[in-house]
């Protein structure tokens, strides 16, 4: 019985030791996020994910307003997004014309939450979208994460500070909140707001009630 209660002792311990040089960690990636500049030696890797309906439409128009060095660009879209692949492709299709060939690719994750989804069933499907998204971003290990409120960000984002714990990449995060988004924050972005390199809004009240954001006016 002794030797039991030594051994829980030891591993209770071990967790918390490894659990608070996690935290650690991970603070200190945040701090120091602003300091790191991505496309110092040439073009930045970016990693877009892209929501349905509106989200997908936002976020092309901040895309459009990037240059080409923000090549390659890889989208990830929700395996049950019907839409936004077609917008995607329309997209570079039309950026091609005007510069030089794309460089893009376009990969698919499960969605972390259906609209309407019970709680409950979200923590499942959302462990299941981390599982997929920590192989796809260790594999693209993109510059930048960039993301405007779809719940498929939430995970991505998380593989993305996981290569900055490891030690294997540093990848900023940059949050759009959503143009609709005029008072409160969705979902995502109230989780995000803590972990975000670079978090936007784009309207005044939120600001006001998240004085760590970015205001610049209307991006979208």
């Amino acid at each position: 019985m002794a030797l039991l209660c030594v051994v829980v002792s030891g591993v209770i311990l071990t967790a918390v030791i490894l659990i608070t040089l996690f935290i650690l960690r991970l603070f200190g990636i945040l701090r120091r996020g602003c300091e790191y500049k991505p496309g110092k030696k040439g073009s930045v890797s970016v990693l877009v994910v892209a929501g349905s309906g509106g989200h997908t439409t936002e976020i092309i128009r901040l895309m459009g307003s990037l240059s080409q060095s923000y090549s390659p660009r890889h989208y990830v879209i929700a395996d049950t997004d019907k839409m936004s692949e077609e917008k995607i492709r329309t997209f570079e299709a039309e950026r091609e014309k005007s510069s030089s060939p794309s460089q893009f690719t376009i990969h698919r994750i499960p969605r972390s939450r259906e609209v309407r989804q019970s709680w409950s069933s979200s923590v499942l499907s959302s462990l299941g979208a981390l599982i997929t998204s920590v192989p796809l971003v260790f594999r693209l290990q993109p510059d930048v994460v960039l993301c405007n409120g779809p719940g498929t960000c939430v995970p991505l984002c998380a593989a993305g500070l996981l290569l900055g714990i490891l030690g294997l990449k540093r990848v900023l995060i940059v949050y759009v909140e959503s143009i609709c988004r005029v008072e409160t924050l969705s979902l995502s972005g109230k989780i995000l707001y803590y972990f975000s390199d670079y978090f936007f809004v784009q309207w005044t009240p939120l600001k006001d009630k998240y004085p760590n954001a970015i205001f610049l006016g209307r991006l979208v």
